[in-house]
Order: structure tokens, then C-alpha cells, then sequence
């Protein structure tokens, strides 16, 4: 307990700058994903998205979000009062230790402070423990999502992906 209390006194949750782009890719983890970080970071830099870091001294970036504040679909974020959440992670050694929720706690109440009313995510139907995370945070699954897309690799291949996936939503209270 005490280990998780220190841990959870030590993360800095930040905005992401263009420098932080190559510690998205974790070591090599994501390196594949390296076009959508830089599209995330043009939709943050055009005013559409957000994009927050955890950090922890010592270990570098441990944690990672997305934010579309408006999209072409407006059931996930109409850029008035609904916002989409995306690429929520945590690194493996750092789950369940609170991490995840302090992250979505920072990125509700920043949302709240934007007049946001709600927020929706999708979440792969086999995440279970994610599924369980926002179970407990209050967020309700509304519809199932089929899961595809595509997506250009950092050699320029297309690749598309079939997850099928939960849409969760959740109405934020100021």
C-alpha cells in the first residue's frame, strides 16, 4: 500500500510535446504506430485533441493518453460537450498500482474544466482488465464497435486491424 501511495505521489501527468514523440513508441514496442503519434500530435497542435504523459523519475514515460475533442463521428466527440479518449496506457510493470485511474481522474476533471459533459472510449471486448477499470469508473457500456482499422506503419505499409471492441460511455460531473 505504502509502495503504491509513493509511486502515485511521484508521477507527473503532462501535456505532450513534439519532443516527447520517439518515448511513445516505448522502445520499440509501438514503433509500428509512429504516423497516427505524429497525426495525434497535428490534431493536439490544431486545437482537436489533447494528448497527456505520466512520467516517474527515474523510469521516463510510464503512461500515455489520447484526446479527440472532435472527430467525424460526433457520437464519440462533437467538439462541444463530448470528448473521445483513445491509446490509454500504462506500461505493464506499472498496472494496478493506480497509475491507470490517476491518469483517467486527470484527463475527467481536465475535461470538466473544458465544460466537456461526457466522454466515450472503445475498448477491446478481450481487455478485460481494462473493461473492469472503467467498469469501476463509472463509465457504461452503450454499444458494441466493430473494431476495424487501418493504419500506415512507420515503412509506409497499410495494416488493418479487426478488434472488435466495446463503445463505453461516461457523463462527467463538474
Amino acid at each position: 500500500m505504502q509502495e503504491t501511495m509513493d509511486l502515485l505521489t511521484a508521477i507527473h501527468i503532462r501535456a505532450l510535446e513534439k519532443p516527447d514523440l520517439p518515448a511513445l513508441e516505448w522502445d520499440g514496442a509501438y514503433t509500428h504506430y509512429r504516423k497516427l503519434f505524429q497525426i495525434a500530435f497535428n490534431r493536439l497542435k490544431a486545437r482537436k485533441g489533447l494528448a497527456w504523459l505520466v512520467e516517474l523519475p527515474q523510469h521516463g514515460l510510464i503512461g500515455q493518453v489520447f484526446i479527440q475533442l472532435i472527430c467525424n463521428r460526433p457520437e464519440l466527440a462533437d467538439g462541444i460537450s463530448r470528448a473521445y479518449l483513445y491509446s490509454f496506457r500504462v506500461k505493464p510493470a506499472f498496472r494496478g498500482k493506480g497509475v491507470g485511474k490517476a491518469l483517467l481522474n486527470f484527463c475527467e476533471q481536465d475535461l470538466i474544466n473544458r465544460k466537456m459533459t461526457s466522454v466515450t472510449l472503445n475498448v477491446a471486448k478481450d481487455n478485460k482488465e481494462a473493461i473492469k477499470l472503467y467498469l469501476n469508473r463509472g463509465y457504461e457500456i452503450i454499444a458494441p464497435e466493430p473494431g476495424i482499422w487501418q493504419y500506415q506503419d512507420h515503412y509506409g505499409v497499410w495494416h488493418q486491424v479487426i478488434e472488435p471492441a466495446w463503445r463505453m460511455e461516461k457523463k462527467l460531473v463538474p
